[in-house]
């Protein structure tokens, strides 16, 4: 399939926290007279998550935290219960998982795998999430954990099949942390 792009019109609607821009283009797929689209597209940047496990003890570590759009959505409290993750800033992907594992949750992680990386919501939002998995040990906590700054995170060491339990209920809501728990639960490592 060929296609062709022509922008009409890129406009930045906010430049505040994230980019918001309005983009009008034209597609023409193989050929094909085009089609003139208006979208909305939101620039927030990439970003990495990271799930901690413990195959003797059976646990995953989470975290728990405060999520306004959540909670503009339904989402009575705003509270979600989430693997660690960040934005990539000027980090490689590995980095910032590691980096923001030590921040929400206190570990040091050793070894990380690389599972994929997947865009998340790509009919307006352009980021890409880079997702990791890492064994934990005890010894490995250097710190509280609970972020950084104006961060307010809860740190949980919850049992695997309860994780699993929490998502078929409900309680956790995140795709992120959804993906990684099956991720673990196809690789049969809790078992």
């Amino acid at each position: 399939m060929s296609l062709r792009i022509e922008v009409i019109k890129d406009k930045i609607l906010s430049d505040n926290y994230f980019i918001l821009r309005n983009i009008t283009y034209d597609l023409s797929r193989n050929g094909a007279e085009s089609v003139r689209h208006k979208r909305e597209v939101y620039d927030r940047g990439n970003g990495a998550t990271i799930l901690l496990y413990n195959r003797d003890k059976k646990t995953v570590v989470l975290t728990r935290q405060f999520r306004v759009a959540t909670w503009v959505n339904g989402n009575e409290d705003g509270m979600l219960i989430e693997a660690c993750a960040g934005l990539l800033d000027a980090d490689e992907p590995e980095v910032c998982a590691r980096k923001e594992a030590m921040e929400e949750t206190g570990f040091q992680v050793g070894e990380v795998e690389k599972v994929f990386e997947l865009y998340m919501s790509p009919g307006g939002v352009t980021e890409i999430i880079y997702f990791y998995l890492a064994e934990y040990r005890d010894a490995q906590r250097e710190g509280a954990g609970g972020g950084v700054e104006d961060e307010d995170i809860d740190v949980l060491e919850i049992p695997f099949n309860q994780a699993m339990a929490m998502v078929k209920n409900g309680e956790i809501r995140d795709g992120k942390t959804v993906i990684l728990l099956q991720q673990l639960q196809l690789r049969n490592v809790m078992a």
